[in-house]
């Protein structure tokens, strides 16, 4: 009896080694500043029962596959607008999981690699979110920009820049709340016209916004910005405050009247809602979210 029951343990053990769960984990950063989503994963080699060097490959094959289970939590709970993240467009049958992997794996990745201490191996990816925001434009031509009958006197600017940076009153509610960043954000004025949302963006290719810091729009130059916002917002930019934010999520903007006028009463400044000329201040509190997973 004792000799069945020691092959018996033998047999389940050795069973549970060879289809034991390798432990993968993920951890990284969702940064809207660099509308980049930066993560590391990291592969367990016991748990995956990988001697090294032979196993090598076998434990590559697996970060790999580890690495799409891990990112697309993270890519699914990211907010496209006010009222979904893509999980939700993928339970409403506006994009696929299938998709969503396919962007997961046009992401930029480091060769794996071993910790100090042999026990892991862990691979670096880096995934713009331009890509992700390219991939939910779905509209073959752009509406256009809303115009005013009783156009004012306006310059031509080169760019937008919204200041929303600090606690703003929630339209329609007796509370306030910071701004907060997502994909696709619309702008109203106070009128409560729509002033910029997605489907007015020329091309798939241009993202909406460039979301930054509050330093970033004080930089040691005659226009103020950094490299990056220059690159967006041009020399000239028009400035304006956020008067509050809107939409359950707090990602929709509205502007003073007045403000939008110097935006809609001109076709040049109309182009740069439509051109993705847009940059919105944040707090940097939201500008950056860490997540972790296994």
């Amino acid at each position: 009896m004792k000799k069945y029951l020691i092959l018996f343990l033998t047999v389940f053990f050795s069973f549970a080694i060879l289809y034991a769960q390798p432990l993968i984990g993920i951890s990284g950063t969702v940064n809207w500043d660099a509308k980049l989503i930066n993560s590391r994963t990291s592969l367990d080699l016991a748990s995956a029962n990988v001697r090294l060097p032979a196993g090598r490959t076998q434990a590559e094959m697996l970060l790999g596959a580890g690495y799409l289970d891990m990112i697309r939590p993270c890519l699914l709970a990211l907010q496209a607008d006010s009222s979904s993240t893509i999980g939700d467009l993928v339970d409403r049958g506006e994009i696929s999981l299938q998709e969503i992997d396919s962007i997961a794996l046009r992401s930029i990745s480091a060769a794996p690699a071993l910790s100090s201490d042999m026990r892991s191996m862990f691979s670096t990816h880096s995934l713009s979110m331009d890509i992700i925001s390219s991939a939910l434009l779905r509209h073959t031509s752009p509406s256009p920009v809303a115009r005013t009958l009783r156009p004012v006197s306006t310059a031509q600017y080169s760019g937008i820049i919204i200041i929303a940076a600090e606690s703003l009153p929630v339209h329609g509610m007796r509370s306030s709340g910071l701004a907060v960043p997502c994909l696709f954000p619309k702008i109203w004025d106070s009128d409560m016209n729509l002033i910029y949302d997605r489907n007015m963006l020329e091309t798939r290719n241009t993202a909406m916004v460039k979301y930054s810091a509050m330093q970033n729009i004080f930089a040691d130059n005659p226009s103020g910005l950094s490299p990056e916002l220059r690159e967006i917002a041009g020399d000239r930019p028009l400035r304006v405050f956020a008067r509050s934010v809107f939409g359950i999520n707090y990602t929709d903007l509205i502007i003073e009247r007045n403000d939008a006028l110097l935006i809609i009463s001109s076709e040049e400044n109309r182009r740069l809602l439509s051109q993705g000329r847009v940059v919105i201040i944040l707090d940097n509190s939201v500008l950056r979210r860490e997540f972790s997973g296994n």
